[in-house]
């Protein structure tokens, strides 16, 4: 594959009389022609700013940005308009024409770019059949659910047969069970178009359930990034680490911390702390149970969870290990022999396991 989208030490600065903001800083990526890419990270982290800038609907303030191998800061304002035909864009709250029936909101693009009306109208419905909302054709979108509206958004999304769609928080205002059934619909566009999706969000389990690669922005900083697989089983940043072993999205880690400014929770304090992930090549073996009985020490269970990577679902455990430094070191060892993946995670989210584990 070749890439698509290319970003390179971009920046991106919002100067008011009193304040200068850096929304953006350094921001490098590369994402691939047919990828599905997701750019996570807490409110105000500056993704929304870093997708608003792949299309130059925010012009950075240094740095270059190319899609297809053109620099947009080189175009000029016809041929950025035409190159913004081939980029659709999906949005938190709809943007939908609130006058205008579902029909006519997939026709509006097509009849800007002055596509004759009847011809508008049939790959409208042809969008509409795509998305499942054939027998809403005449609805307005008040009438619809907020599903139904982010269907309608796709669709028109999709009118001008963009190479590139970029969806801005997409499902964040939608229940789970809606949730699932547009990154569903997503996932399915994908494999049937080979449209390149950039998703932004702040839900971990959304960049589990439908991307490839991810990359995950802090302060307006990439602090990491890479396949999804690789940062969900080794998590090198500290903000990757909150997302993927404390199992927190962002939004719901900033509302505890705020709940732990006000009370004490008490600690766990085991000499050493692992998290490990069951990998492909796994032992199907009853690996925690046979380590116990292997060195006769105890092993505190403090979070076991299934989790679905790109499809294929994915265990992993928090573990208290023993006391006995030598003795964890060859539990550690036992488990690698085993293929799983282990990281050691001593004093990493204390606040998660207040609980307590269960012994076993």
């Amino acid at each position: 594959m070749s890439a698509i989208i290319e970003v390179e030490h971009l920046y991106k600065t919002f100067q008011t009389k009193e304040l200068k903001v850096e929304a953006l800083k350094d921001i490098s990526l590369s994402i691939e022609k047919g990828d599905v890419f997701g750019i996570i990270g807490m409110s105000g982290a500056g993704k929304s700013t870093l997708v608003r800038c792949l299309n130059y609907l925010e012009v950075p303030t240094k740095g270059t940005v190319r899609v297809e191998g053109r620099e947009l800061g080189s175009l000029s304002p016809s041929e950025l308009r035409e190159l913004r035909s081939k980029i659709g864009m999906i949005f938190q709250n709809f943007n939908l024409l609130m006058q205008n029936t579902v029909i006519d909101n997939v026709c509006f693009p097509l009849l800007i770019h002055g596509t004759k009306k009847a011809d508008a109208k049939k790959k409208a419905e042809k969008l509409l059949e795509t998305v499942g909302l054939s027998e809403k054709a005449k609805s307005y979108p008040a009438q619809l659910s907020g599903g139904q509206r982010q269907r309608v958004a796709i669709a028109r999304a999709l009118a001008c047969d963009p190479k590139i769609l970029l969806c801005d928080e997409a499902t964040s205002a939608l229940d789970p069970q809606t949730t699932q059934q547009i990154l569903a619909l997503l996932r399915k566009i994908n494999a049937e178009t080979g449209i390149t999706i950039v998703i932004i969000t702040h839900s971990m389990s959304v960049v589990r359930e439908i991307c490839h690669n991810v990359a995950i922005v802090e302060s307006g900083e990439i602090v990491e990034q890479g396949l999804v697989e690789d940062i969900f089983t080794h998590p090198k940043s500290r903000a990757a680490r909150r997302l993927i072993i404390e199992g927190k999205d962002p939004e719901q880690w900033e509302r505890e911390q705020e709940e732990k400014a006000v009370r004490v929770i008490p600690e766990l304090h085991e000499a050493q702390r692992i998290r490990i992930v069951y990998t492909s090549n796994s032992s199907y073996e009853p690996v925690i149970a046979n380590m116990i009985l292997k060195f006769q020490e105890p092993v505190n269970i403090l979070k076991a969870d299934t989790k679905d990577v790109g499809g294929v679902a994915r265990g992993e455990m928090i573990l208290g290990l023993s006391d006995n430094k030598e003795i964890a070191r060859q539990q550690i060892q036992y488990l690698e022999d085993r293929g799983l993946a282990v990281e050691d995670i001593t004093g990493f989210g204390d606040a998660v396991y207040k609980n307590g584990g269960e012994k076993r």
